[in-house]
């Protein structure tokens, strides 16, 4: 029983001692642009900022040209 045992150990060392390791594969490079990406909860919030940024600036723009009309009246 005990030679058997230490028969199949010897094998079993041999065999691995004979194998090549696997070779380790990197892994390939991925683009950025070809990841889609994934929705988020934020994107609506993001979206209705962007929004509102946009029409805060119209705002600004169309109170700057009201002030510049005044001045011009007033002169």
């Amino acid at each position: 029983m005990i030679r058997m045992s230490i028969g199949i150990a010897v094998l079993t060392l041999a065999c691995a001692g004979c194998s090549k390791p696997p070779e380790p594969q990197a892994p390939a490079p991925v683009a950025a642009a070809s990841v889609p990406r994934v929705a988020t909860p934020w994107d609506a919030l993001e979206a209705d900022k962007k929004r509102a940024q946009d029409v805060q600036k119209t705002v600004d723009e169309q109170a700057k040209r009201q002030r510049d009309a005044v001045e011009q009246q007033t002169q």
